[in-house]
């Protein structure tokens, strides 16, 4: 038994890459209505990006389809980076970040700090030192896109396999952000998923 959560979420990962990156088309579906309301609340255009947990990098590529100026993707898993390269490689710098130790990203470095479906997966300490890192790094916004409201029941069975921390997620993500920004906001996107942002006064 693997107690390691990142060693366990890495393994999972590297494991799912390939399915991840055949699925691109559909994830980028669900993932173009969230980035619709990012686009109402926060302008994009030649903006710094920095994207945590990137994946297979469909999320990093809508911040850079509208607008963002530089954008780049960070993950724990190598596989799911090598599909991010090659589908995004050209315009996205991708790399491979083992942990949650983002130290070497000095502060103030992007106006934007996202993370897209990655939260939820951890428990609450290490989603707070998460997003504590996320307000550091970031000149103006922190912007979330995960779970809100009912999960879809193959979604909940995907979620107890990962081991996330989905249900206290849904229930406590809001005041954990809150303790890192005086307001937060928070908009259902589609069904299941919600876009939660701050602006860093």
């Amino acid at each position: 038994m693997i107690k390691n959560p990142h060693a366990f979420a890495k393994i999972i990962f590297n494991l799912i890459a390939p399915f991840y990156a055949m699925l691109n088309n559909y994830v980028r579906l669900g993932l173009k209505k969230s980035m619709q309301i990012v686009q109402q609340n926060i302008e994009l255009t030649n903006q710094d990006v920095l994207d945590i947990g990137t994946g297979t990098g469909v999320w990093a590529m809508l911040f850079k389809e509208n607008g963002a100026k530089n954008v780049s993707g960070i993950d724990i898993a190598p596989n799911m980076i090598r599909q991010a390269k090659r589908k995004f490689g050209h315009q996205i710098e991708f790399s491979v970040v083992d942990g949650i130790n983002f130290s070497h990203f000095p502060d103030n470095s992007y106006d934007i700090v996202t993370a897209s479906l990655v939260l939820h997966g951890m428990k609450q300490k290490e989603r707070e030192i998460i997003l504590s890192q996320m307000q550091r790094i970031s000149k103006k916004y922190v912007i979330i896109n995960d779970f809100y409201g009912k999960t879809p029941a193959f979604v909940r069975f995907l979620e107890f396999m990962e081991r996330s921390d989905y249900k206290h997620f849904k229930i406590n993500f809001c005041t954990e952000f809150k303790s890192y920004f005086s307001q937060v906001n928070r908009k259902q996107a589609s069904f299941g998923i919600g876009v939660y942002w701050a602006e860093k006064k």
